[in-house]
């Protein structure tokens, strides 16, 4: 189950009370108090970590909650302090407390603190003075932190893939990276964000980039249909965009489904539909030679930029795509 958005009440530990205590030694009539300080309590702190790509490690789970640190001791011994709750999460999350943006984690063992422990109090041994020489009180310790926050995950990938459903992105993604996404002939056959790493070369000269497979998008996705709204937000981090228009449409349809996608990315973000586009033209496997020529020259006339010609489930096309979205993402 892929999880991108979760909310936990969030609790620090109490700090431990100060303790009322006095010297009991034989010879020592007149001992005095000696009740240490209360221990600190534990904050809670997130975590980044490059090895998750969801939330969903934390779906069964409402709240977190840090050690309290435990009262003082005898001989002024502070109480020892509450350990500190520190949780995983993917790279890419934004913390919220409300409608304020608390952070995000955005590295590797990047750490945010989302609560604070709370302080230990004094014990009765910082209250003596000439007048109160065996002073019977001590301060409690203070309460930790306590907030209930939203986590809301956005993938973080150099390319991102969209298009309509059935527009060959599974595959495409299948057939240059080590992702292994689901692959059939119907609509929403991907029904969560898959991230494949792309390597180029090797040894010394290989460079790698990260590619995201967005489940395929609707009209009315910016809107609320389909899965748009829970996955337009995972495109917003990418570098560039591959928008997969399958060939097994007619040109006037495929020219449609085009701009309605387009549409949706304007109208989810305008820096989303301002980020650089690769239109691939997808499934050429499924069009014969000559009319794919034709085809493609006259897409080539009513689309933003040139597009580029391949089939996944062929291995055609692929380097020279794979260069281009090189160069772009560089």
């Amino acid at each position: 189950m892929f999880v991108d958005e979760k909310k936990l009440l969030i609790r620090a530990g109490k700090g431990g009370d100060g303790a009322v205590l006095f010297r009991k030694e034989k010879y020592v009539p007149r001992g005095g108090p000696d009740g240490g300080d209360g221990g600190n309590g534990g904050s809670v702190h997130l975590k980044g970590a490059s090895n998750l790509h969801a939330l969903s490690h934390l779906a069964s789970i409402d709240r977190i909650e840090a050690q309290p640190g435990q009262m003082g001791g005898h001989q002024l011994r502070t109480g020892k302090a509450g350990e500190d709750k520190t949780v995983l999460v993917p790279l890419g999350t934004q913390v919220f407390d409300g409608e304020e943006l608390l952070g995000e984690l955005l590295e590797e063992g990047q750490e945010l603190r989302i609560a604070k422990g709370g302080s230990g109090g004094w014990g009765n041994w910082r209250f003596r003075n000439s007048v109160d020489q065996v002073p019977q009180r001590a301060n409690p310790g203070t309460p930790g932190e306590e907030r209930t926050v939203r986590l809301s995950l956005q993938l973080i990938a150099d390319v991102g893939l969209i298009g309509l459903p059935n527009a060959g992105k599974s595959t495409l993604l299948s057939a240059i990276s080590n992702a292994r996404p689901k692959v059939a002939n119907y609509p929403f056959t991907t029904l969560e964000p898959q991230l494949g790493v792309v390597q180029l070369g090797s040894g010394d000269d290989a460079t790698t980039f990260v590619v995201a497979d967005l489940p395929g998008l609707i009209e009315g996705a910016s809107s609320g249909k389909g899965l748009g709204t829970a996955f337009l937000k995972h495109a917003e981090r990418t570098k560039t965009i591959l928008h997969c228009c399958s060939l097994e449409q007619d040109d006037e349809t495929l020219l449609a489904a085009y701009h309605t996608i387009r549409a949706e990315l304007t109208s989810w973000s305008p820096k989303l539909g301002d980020k650089p586009e690769l239109i691939v033209l997808t499934k050429a496997d499924t069009v014969v030679p000559d009319e794919l020529a034709a085809r493609v020259v006259g897409l080539s006339k009513q689309l933003p930029s040139a597009p580029v010609v391949i089939s996944a489930a062929a291995r055609q096309g692929l380097a020279d795509l794979l260069t281009s979205v090189q160069k772009l993402v560089a």
